[in-house]
């Protein structure tokens, strides 16, 4: 256990160390999900007058979008990493040291994984400043970020697992698009009940990102829903157990192709 602890520790500090000497990495995942809320804050707010719109702040109904684009970044950046280092040949040298794979999975995932706690904080922050109010109080502000927080893991292993399936960085950069479509036939925009297109309504009620989205905007919005919770609770971690198992199945067969 000591041994492969202090593996994680090592290849942690080399991914945190990587992304941080890139700008690229960090500005985009907390700038540009920041600008389109201020977009959409701007422009949808009258729907706030719809009947039976669940709050009278745009703003509080739509905070949870800033948290679900930082975890696409996650999922593009924690991907590319992996992508890099099979392109690289850096997989094929590591083949030939006592390195665990959990050690290599994990410990890459801890660059991107900084930049995502960072980026909660961040609008979080940015939200409370702009007028934010949460329902649940400070503890609910403690569940939002750790939901939050689980997303973007679940997000990034599902990046990790293309980027070492496919093991180039212009198919995980491919992701985004699918991923932003998930996004788009969700209830971001508005709540399901007031979807009027049936199909977008039925897609949305089938879409797990909705009750992400749901989850995180539960304790703004209502304060402690515990249905809302549990199921965004179940979806992260369901999606996050997918992910690693699927991701530590594809670095095993990449390492054994090296």
């Amino acid at each position: 256990m000591r041994t492969l602890l202090a593996q994680v520790g090592e290849m942690a500090r080399r991914s945190i160390t990587q992304t941080l000497r890139q700008p690229a990495l960090i500005i985009p995942p907390i700038l540009f999900p920041l600008c389109l809320l201020a977009v959409n804050v701007g422009g949808l707010d009258a729907a706030t007058k719809l009947p039976g719109f669940p709050t009278d702040s745009y703003l509080n109904f739509a905070i949870a979008i800033p948290f679900m684009q930082g975890a696409l970044f996650a999922a593009i950046n924690a991907g590319s990493s992996l992508a890099r280092d099979v392109e690289t040949g850096f997989l094929k040298r590591l083949a030939l040291t006592p390195m665990q794979r959990a050690a290599l999975l994990l410990g890459n995932l801890a660059g991107v994984m900084t930049v995502a706690a960072l980026s909660s904080l961040i609008y979080l922050g940015v939200g409370l400043a702009a007028g934010l109010e949460i329902k649940a109080g400070a503890g609910g502000a403690v569940v939002l970020v750790v939901l939050a927080f689980l997303v973007a893991l679940a997000f990034a292993a599902l990046g990790a697992l293309v980027g070492l399936r496919a093991g180039s960085g212009e198919a995980v950069q491919g992701l985004f698009p699918v991923f932003f479509v998930f996004l788009f036939l969700s209830s971001q925009a508005l709540p399901r009940p007031l979807i009027e297109q049936d199909w977008f309504r039925t897609v949305a009620t089938w879409n797990p990102v909705s009750y992400l989205i749901e989850g995180i905007r539960s304790v703004v919005i209502t304060g402690w829903d515990d249905v809302a919770l549990e199921r965004g609770f179940g979806i992260a971690l369901i999606l996050c157990a997918l992910g690693i198992f699927g991701a530590s199945r594809a670095l095993r067969t990449r390492l054994v192709r090296t």
